[in-house]
C-alpha cells in the first residue's frame, strides 16, 4: 500500500461540480492499493498517516504530527500509484488491487483514520476528481507499508 501524502494549508476534491471532500490545515493522502495488501498494510499506515511528525513546532521543526495540531485528513484513492513506467511509454498497472478489493480497503483505511478522531474527508472512489490544494511547505512524502 501507498500514500503520497501532502501537507497542505487547504484541499479540496470535486467530481463534476460537486465537492466531494474539502479540509483546512492538515494532510492530503493519495492512497494507492496493491494487488498483494491486506487489512495489515491499512492499519500500518492509518497509524503512520496520523502520528507522522510532519507539522512544524514552534520552533519551525517539523515535530508534531496531525493529531497533535488536530489536522484534517482528505484521502483520495490513487490507483495510478501502482503506475510501472520502467517500459515503453505507457503505464502498466499490473500491481494495483483490481477495483472491488481495491475498493474494500480503501473503505477499510478511511475507516481506521477516523478512528483517530480527526476530520477526514474522501474523494469518490473510481471517479474522474479534480484534486485543488495549497501544498504547505512544500511538504510530500511518500509512504508505503511494509513489504511481506
Amino acid at each position: 500500500m501507498r500514500l503520497l501524502i501532502q501537507r497542505v494549508s487547504r484541499a479540496e476534491v470535486r467530481v463534476g461540480n460537486t465537492v466531494a471532500g474539502r479540509i483546512s490545515r492538515g494532510i492530503l493522502a493519495f492512497v494507492g492499493i496493491a494487488a498483494a495488501d491486506t487489512t495489515k498494510d491499512a492499519d500500518y499506515l492509518a497509524d503512520k498517516l496520523v502520528h507522522l511528525r510532519i507539522f512544524p513546532d514552534t520552533q519551525g521543526k517539523m515535530n508534531l504530527s496531525a493529531i497533535d495540531v488536530r489536522g484534517s485528513l482528505l484521502l483520495v484513492s490513487q490507483f495510478t500509484l501502482y503506475g510501472d513506467c520502467r517500459r515503453g511509454r505507457r503505464p502498466a498497472f499490473d500491481s494495483a488491487a483490481p477495483p472491488d478489493r481495491a475498493r474494500e480497503l480503501y473503505d477499510y483505511f478511511a475507516g481506521k483514520v477516523r478512528q483517530s478522531g480527526l476530520l477526514t474527508q474522501t474523494g469518490v472512489f473510481q471517479s474522474h476528481m479534480e484534486v485543488d490544494l495549497t501544498n504547505d511547505g512544500p511538504v510530500t512524502l511518500l509512504l508505503e507499508s511494509p513489504p511481506g
